[in-house]
């Protein structure tokens, strides 16, 4: 029987759906939230809402008290002057927590490629990350999804008005993708669920990968008018983010991912997979996004 779930970034995108599932099966919920305000009405209402960041341990210290399951998810920060260190910021004081109050099971987003030799920026960050939540000795599922499909979104504007995305990645290689909801699916279901043991990986990915040429098709089908790639080279795609005011060290991450990913950092799809595909998410979420 589960008797408390703590959810952290409540209010983003995955959190939120996390909390969203959890609290529709009537699970019991805390959330902790740098901004209780931001949360939804039912979750203000209903949850045990704790305020501030899961990376202060006084925090967590309330927070994982009496819990059966916590959700991680590390907040991205462009500004991070230390990538890696921003990860582990947070994931010293959890495993800390968890270690102190026996929590039996860890849930984490990660990312798909662990055990690629080369560095890997953001991914190489997530990756040491788990490492340090394991070593809480809690059971640990680390959900490993590929590149988010909800990144385009952040081009919705260049899609709509000139019919083109960029991304600095081979136009005929394929590029493994994730849905977002795929992954809050995954985690909520764990959560949720009291009996499983040890530590392991979940890979979190749409069932066919696709080339970025092939995404444009898809993408042209999907909206009833043509959509183009563009290959963007890296030092374009580092210049995308400091006009973002992103630091030094996170463009690092962001050049050193890409070239993971070009790199084969992704494994391979296997058979069978049950993910959303890409002109699934196309339809669900790109589209009305674009006629908004």
């Amino acid at each position: 029987m589960v008797t408390m779930i703590v959810i952290t970034t409540p209010t983003g995108t995955i959190g939120a759906s996390v909390a969203e599932s959890l609290y529709a099966d009537e699970l019991p919920l805390r959330v902790i939230a740098r901004d209780p305000s931001a949360l939804a009405q039912t979750l203000r209402s209903d949850a045990d809402v704790i305020a501030g960041s899961h990376s202060d341990p006084i925090v967590l210290d309330a927070a994982l008290s009496g819990a059966d399951a916590v959700f991680v998810l590390v907040p991205p920060d462009l500004a991070a002057v230390d990538v890696a260190e921003h990860y582990l910021g947070f994931a010293r004081p959890i495993a800390r927590a968890v270690r102190d109050h026996g929590v039996p099971r860890v849930v984490a987003v990660s990312s798909l490629g662990r055990g690629f030799a080369g560095p890997a920026g953001m991914l190489s960050a997530a990756w040491a990350m788990d490492e340090v939540l394991e070593s809480s000795g809690a059971a640990y599922r680390s959900l490993q999804p590929a590149f988010f499909m909800e990144n385009l979104l952040h081009q919705a504007s260049l899609i709509r008005e000139q019919g083109v995305f960029v991304l600095p990645a081979e136009p005929d290689r394929p590029l493994a993708a994730a849905a977002t909801a795929d992954i809050a699916r995954t985690a909520a279901g764990l959560l949720a669920d009291p009996t499983w043991t040890g530590q392991d990986g979940v890979p979190v990915r749409e069932p066919v990968d696709h080339t970025p040429n092939e995404m444009a098709q898809i993408m042209s089908d999907t909206l009833g008018r043509t959509i183009r790639f563009r290959q963007t080279s890296l030092d374009e795609y580092g210049a995308q983010y400091a006009a973002f005011g992103a630091s030094p060290a996170s463009i690092t991450g962001m050049i050193e991912m890409a070239e993971a990913q070009a790199a084969g950092v992704y494994p391979s799809v296997a058979p069978g997979g049950i993910g959303t595909g890409f002109a699934e998410w196309c339809e669900l979420v790109l589209r009305p996004e674009l006629t908004r």
